[in-house]
């Protein structure tokens, strides 16, 4: 089989990293290998991301720019197919076909199990007619995972790994549950089995994902249903694992279950991205959140009870319309009375067809961004000052990628910060191993430290 070379551009957040991936995996039986840069690439797929404003002008930016190559492809004699998937795609269908005819198939995030057939219309049409105008939108997602192979290729030492899709939330702000359709969990047995095959290629660090990954729900193959704390106890049994963690979650589904999971499981890093967006009651309620300020208080601290070296982070939104400064100070005293490690912060900005979009009291952006500068100024410190924490601690870094520097290894910590070592001559026989560090600075985005030995799996000191 001739080789065809395919370049895919990812967007946005981790569920499309392992989208991609699958893609890759999809279409390797047909011929495709990767490629880094679009210029030779016989297929190229956007798969894009609908979350950060503008997204879709960012999308029809670059294939402008993909059209000039695909036309000068096509002066010596050859083709390139250009492909956009993911959120985007699912949200504007046709209309990326009126507005960029250089694009010959457009496909949801549900859908892309159907890439070979798709491409096949693609290409039938335009030998047939010089025109393509593919478009698989479909919300199903019960049948795709189901039509996925079996990774063709190592994802390396920590990988993604999606348990759960969609979303049955509906806050007012957010596109999700319009773009990736309905909560979906995955069954046990087919998580357990992925896993287990990744971690044969040499994963030892799995994220698991989902829109709302502790929502999750699988099929437990005994006629019930199985929670996120019960599965990260399952694929704790798999030999080798030594790292899990789960993004993203939401405060409405953290139960018992997984708050004692966090206590019992060592795999499970001390690590937890748990999004509140405001600390406002009135706001919460207005975005639909359906959780109060003094509930996410006391999650946390269960978790904190449970876990008491477990690190949080967070997503905030300020200036969301209505929002006033007693409730940007609700925000930022919830803030200061959890304390994160790490956060992200956005100044509100509409998203069609949410509810949100359409209210009339949005407030002005030089107080959205005003208090931007506040909350973030205060994320920062926390941020520092978990950083500086940790200076003269012992902690267990999982050695990823050589560094900058010769003999220079460059992991993740617990919690997810960077940290570099000289490993020097060992440079090579410890990469993809975990390794006791002691940190001994804080650098700009990064820690430094001191190799010590290996690593045990118990928790972080």
């Amino acid at each position: 089989m001739a080789k065809k070379r395919l370049h895919i551009k990812t967007y946005g957040c981790q569920m499309n990293v392992y989208d991609s991936a699958r893609m890759a995996d999809i279409l390797a039986p047909l011929g495709y290998e990767t490629t880094e840069a679009p210029d030779d690439a016989d297929l190229v797929i956007l798969n894009t991301c609908h979350i950060r404003e503008k997204a879709a002008e960012k999308v029809y930016s670059e294939v402008g720019r993909l059209r000039l190559l695909k036309e000068e492809k096509a002066r010596s004699g050859g083709r390139m197919l250009v492909a956009v998937g993911g959120c985007v795609a699912q949200a504007q269908g046709e209309e990326m076909m009126r507005r960029a005819p250089s694009i010959d198939l457009v496909f949801g995030p549900q859908t892309y199990h159907d890439l070979p057939d798709l491409l096949g219309r693609a290409t039938r049409d335009l030998m047939m007619t010089g025109r393509s105008r593919v478009v698989s939108v479909d919300l199903s997602t019960d049948i795709k995972f189901d039509k996925l192979p079996e990774e063709a290729a190592p994802q390396g030492v920590s990988a993604f790994l999606t348990i759960q899709e969609g979303c049955d939330k509906f806050c007012s702000f957010c596109v999700v549950p319009y773009t990736r359709g309905a909560e979906y969990s995955r069954p046990m047995a087919d998580v357990l089995a992925e896993a287990a095959r990744m971690v044969r290629l040499g994963t030892v660090d799995i994220t698991l994902l989902g829109q709302n990954v502790n929502a999750y729900h699988g099929d437990n193959g005994h006629g019930g249903t199985a929670g996120l704390g019960e599965l990260m106890r399952r694929l704790a049994d798999i030999d080798g694992l030594e790292r899990i963690r789960y993004t993203t979650s939401h405060p409405r589904d953290v139960d018992d279950d997984l708050i004692a999971a966090h206590r019992d499981v060592p795999q499970i890093m001390p690590f937890l991205h748990l999004p509140v967006q405001s600390g406002s009651d009135r706001i919460l309620t207005a975005m639909n959140r359906r959780h109060t300020a003094a509930r996410y208080r006391d999650i946390v601290a269960r978790l904190r009870d449970a876990r008491p070296d477990l690190a949080l982070s967070s997503d905030f939104i300020v200036g969301y319309p209505g929002e006033t400064d007693a409730d940007f100070q609700a925000t930022m005293d919830l803030v200061r009375d959890v304390r994160y490690s790490m956060a992200y912060s956005f100044k509100y900005s509409p998203r069609p067809g949410t509810p949100a979009a359409d209210l009339d009291d949005q407030v002005p952006e030089s107080v959205k961004s005003e208090r931007l500068a506040i909350l973030q100024a205060e994320l920062l410190r926390q941020q520092e000052e978990f950083n500086a924490a940790c200076v003269g601690r012992i902690l267990p870094v999982l050695l990823e990628r050589d560094g900058r520097h010769p003999g220079q290894l460059v992991g993740r910590s617990p919690y997810m910060q960077a940290v570099s070592v000289d490993a020097g001559s060992a440079q090579g026989d410890l990469r993809g191993t975990i390794h006791n560090v002691e940190i001994g600075a804080v650098l700009s985005n990064s820690l430094r430290g001191r190799l010590i030995g290996p690593a045990t799996l118990v928790a972080a000191q």
